[in-house]
């Protein structure tokens, strides 16, 4: 239950107001959870202005409160980018929740948050200004963010970016997907998503080289009600290679 409803106007003041036990930063709402108390009071930081999106060289910069949709309607968004987000939440929910709010609460089935693992992406946490690999924040979410904030979400864009999934409709989550990044250095990343607590990172690499067997071992003990860990294993292979095909 909310207990206390706070709207500063200052970054200043939201994180001093973080620091009181039982408080939650308030993004698009779509979902407030709690591992600590039945009681909270939130911060609502929509007045920070932390909601743009900008392009700055090889990267995009994307401001914590900015919504899935927004991101999805931006120029500069990758084009699988955005195939994921069609797929992680309908259109209602996307006008609502945030980039950081979707990444906070993000499972092994969200389709964004397996390509934003496959891109390496950085987010920018107060205070500090400290930058963090989401390889690093996913499986600590709660540790990580225990009186802290998202300001920043860093992708980049000057890397080849393939997407693939399998559901049981259009409509589902997928059961097994996989993003693939590739840098020009040559650099590779795989991530799966369709199973467990978070997407997991199956390579990074100096080429793809192996791909299939990384992606098959990433996922031998995936069994859930949903799939089998066999499925998963072959489904997963499958994907991966395509996705190498396509950033070929």
């Amino acid at each position: 239950m909310i207990t206390k409803y706070h709207r500063p106007e200052t970054l200043e003041e939201t994180l001093s107001l973080l620091t009181k036990p039982d408080t939650l930063p308030l993004g698009g709402g779509t979902l407030l959870t709690t591992l600590k108390s039945a009681t909270v009071e939130v911060v609502d930081i929509q007045a920070l202005g932390l909601n743009t999106i900008h392009k700055k060289g090889n990267y995009l910069e994307i401001g914590a409160t900015a919504t899935l949709q927004q991101l999805l309607e931006n120029e500069h968004t990758p084009e699988k980018l955005k195939s994921a987000l069609k797929l992680e939440a309908p259109l209602n929910i996307r006008n609502a929740a945030t980039v950081a709010g979707a990444l906070v609460v993000a499972d092994g089935r969200s389709t964004f948050g397996t390509v934003m693992l496959a891109l390496d992406t950085k987010l920018t946490v107060q205070p500090g200004d400290e930058d963090v690999e989401i390889g690093s924040f996913l499986p600590l979410r709660a540790d990580n963010l225990s009186g802290k904030l998202i300001t920043r979400i860093t992708i980049p864009l000057n890397a080849k970016l393939a997407f693939e999934s399998v559901a049981r409709t259009p409509a589902d989550k997928p059961i097994v997907c996989a993003a693939l990044a590739q840098w020009p250095s040559g650099r590779t990343r795989l991530a799966l998503g369709g199973y467990g607590k978070a997407p997991l990172l199956a390579m990074d690499g100096t080429e793809a080289e192996g791909i299939e067997a990384a992606a098959s071992n990433a996922f031998h003990e995936a069994t859930d009600e949903w799939a089998s860990a066999e499925y998963r294993t072959d489904v997963a292979a499958t994907l991966a290679k395509r996705c190498a095909e396509k950033i070929s």
